[in-house]
C-alpha cells in the first residue's frame, strides 16, 4: 500500500494492519478501479453467455431445420462434438495459456493471470460449451475475468506492483461470474472459498471483489432488461410443499453424502486417468472424448426415450425441465441419465475445458429425483441432499455446496438446510477417505519407497 499503509517488505511473518490498508490512498483507489472494471468485465461476460446459448441454439436447433433434418436425427450430436474435440484440442496445443486450466484440477483462484492467454480461454469455452460438451461455464468466466482484471490495472498503470494486478485480477472475477449462479453473493462466495481453498489472502482482495460483484450484477441486469433475454435465474419454480425434516429424512441425508461419493469419486478417477492419455495427443484425445460424449448421449436416448440433450450441456438450462417434468422419469431412466451423463463429466473433465459446477448440480438433482423415490424423502428434500452433496464431492468446496441448494430452492431452501449440512459434511469427508493418498515423503534418511533406513 502508500505510505499511509505499513509495510512488510522484508518481514513475512507481519500482517498489515487492516485499518490502515482501508486508510490508504491506494486501497481506495483500487476500490474506484475495481468498481470502474466490474463494468466492461460484466458486459464481456454477458455477451460470451449470450454467444454460448446463441451457439447451441443454432447447432442444435437451427442448423438441423435448415438442412431439412426436422427433427435433429439420432445420430446429430456426433459431428458437433468431434468438431468441438477438433477445435479445443488444437486450441490447447498451439495457444498460449492451453485454453485454460484443467476441469480435473479445480478451480485457479489466486494470482495474476496473464492476458495474452485470453484469447484461447475464450476460443476454447465458445467451441466446447457451445457444441455441447458437458462442461460449465464458470471456469472460463473467472479466467476471463481475471485476465480483464489485471489488463485494466496495468492500462492504468504500467508499472503496477503484482499484489495490486493481484486484487484486480480478483475483482474481475467476481464480476465476470456474479450473476451466474442468480445471486452475486453466490457467486462471490463460491470465488472467496476457493481462494481460501488455495491459501490466498481474502483480507485486501474481498471488498473489491464485492464491490465488482455487485456492480457487475446490476449491469447483468440492465443488459437483460435491454435486450430482452432476462438474466440467470436459479430458482426452481412449481416444485411440492415442503414443511419440515424428520429423523428418517436425516437418515437419508447421510446415504446420499456416501453414494455422492462414491459417484463423484468414481468420476474423478476416471478424470485423473483418463487425463495423461488425453494430454499426449490433445487434439486426437478431444476428438476421441467428443464422440465418445456424443455416443453417450445417443445410447441414452435410445434407451430411454429422452432427449439427448438431457447428456449434453452443463445442465444449467435442463435442471428445471428435469425438476418440473420428473413425472417422466423413471427410476431406471434416472439411473441412465446418471451414468451416461457422469461419464461424459469425467471424460470430458480430463480432455477439454470448462467449469465443474452445472454438471454437478444437475447429477445431484438426478439422484436426489432418484432417491425421492424412497420411503420417508419428500422430492425437494432428495433433490436438496442430492444437489449439495455432489456438489461438495465435485467443487471440494463445501461451505458453497450447502449454500446452492437453498438458493435453488427459494422459499424451501432454509427449511430443507440441516439436511443439506448433514449429506454436504458426509460426503466431504467421505470423498477425502476415498481418494487416493498422496505418495509420502521419505523421511530424512529413509529410503524412497520402502519405509526403512538404509544400513
Amino acid at each position: 500500500m502508500d505510505r499511509t499503509a505499513p509495510s512488510t517488505a522484508g518481514d513475512p511473518t507481519r500482517t498489515p494492519d487492516p485499518a490502515a490498508v482501508l486508510r490508504s490512498r491506494r486501497y481506495v483507489g483500487l476500490l474506484v478501479l475495481a468498481a470502474l472494471t466490474g463494468v466492461p468485465v460484466s458486459v464481456a461476460a454477458y455477451w460470451f453467455l449470450r454467444a454460448v446459448d446463441l451457439v447451441q441454439a443454432w447447432v442444435y436447433t437451427d442448423l438441423p431445420g435448415a438442412l431439412g433434418l426436422r427433427p435433429a436425427p439420432l445420430w446429430w450430436p456426433v459431428p458437433p462434438l468431434v468438431l468441438a474435440g477438433l477445435l479445443v484440442g488444437a486450441v490447447i496445443r498451439y495457444l498460449p495459456g492451453r485454453g485454460g486450466h484443467s476441469p480435473v484440477d479445480g478451480f485457479a483462484a489466486g494470482g495474476v493471470p496473464d492476458p495474452r492467454n485470453l484469447p484461447g480461454v475464450v476460443l476454447a469455452a465458445l467451441a466446447g460449451l457451445g457444441l455441447g460438451v458437458v462442461l460449465g461455464p464458470e471456469a472460463p468466466l473467472i479466467a476471463v475475468g481475471g485476465g480483464l482484471g489485471v489488463l485494466a490495472v496495468r492500462l492504468a498503470r504500467r508499472d503496477a506492483p503484482r499484489d495490486a494486478a493481484a486484487v484486480m485480477a480478483a475483482a474481475g472475477s467476481f464480476a465476470a461470474i456474479s450473476a451466474l449462479l442468480g445471486s452475486p453473493i453466490v457467486g462471490a462466495f463460491l470465488l472467496m472459498e476457493a481462494s481460501m481453498s488455495a491459501g490466498a489472502a481474502l483480507g485486501v482482495v474481498l471488498l473489491p471483489g464485492l464491490l465488482a460483484a455487485g456492480v457487475g450484477s446490476l449491469v447483468f441486469l440492465g443488459l437483460g432488461t435491454l435486450t430482452g433475454v432476462g438474466t440467470t435465474t436459479l430458482a426452481l419454480p412449481d416444485l411440492p410443499a415442503y414443511t419440515h425434516p424428520d429423523a428418517a429424512q436425516f437418515g437419508w441425508a447421510v446415504v446420499a453424502g456416501l453414494a455422492a461419493a462414491l459417484l463423484g469419486g468414481g468420476i474423478r478417477r476416471l478424470a485423473v486417468l483418463v487425463r495423461p492419455h488425453a494430454e499426449r495427443r490433445t487434439v486426437t484425445g478431444a476428438v476421441v472424448v467428443g464422440l465418445a460424449v456424443a455416443l453417450l448421449a445417443i445410447g441414452y436416448a435410445l434407451v430411454t426415450g429422452h432427449p439427448t440433450t438431457d447428456v449434453l450441456f452443463s445442465g444449467q438450462s435442463g435442471l428445471e425441465p428435469l425438476l418440473v417434468g420428473s413425472a417422466g422419469y423413471s427410476v431406471p431412466a434416472l439411473l441412465v441419465l446418471i451414468a451416461c451423463k457422469g461419464i461424459g463429466y469425467g471424460l470430458c473433465m480430463a480432455a477439454l475445458r470448462g467449469g465443474p459446477v452445472f454438471p454437478a448440480i444437475l447429477l445431484g438433482a438426478a439422484g436426489g429425483l432418484a432417491l425421492s423415490h424412497l420411503p420417508g424423502l419428500p422430492l425437494v428434500a432428495g433433490v436438496a441432499i442430492g444437489i449439495g452433496a455432489m456438489c461438495a464431492v465435485m467443487l471440494r468446496l463445501p461451505m458453497t455446496s450447502v449454500l446452492l441448494p437453498t438458493l435453488l430452492l427459494f422459499s424451501d431452501g432454509i427449511a430443507v438446510m440441516p439436511l443439506v449440512i448433514v449429506a454436504v459434511v458426509v460426503a466431504h469427508v467421505a470423498a477425502a477417505r476415498l481418494a487416493p493418498r498422496p505418495p509420502r515423503s521419505p523421511a530424512p534418511g529413509e529410503e524412497p519407497g520402502n519405509g526403512r533406513t538404509p544400513p
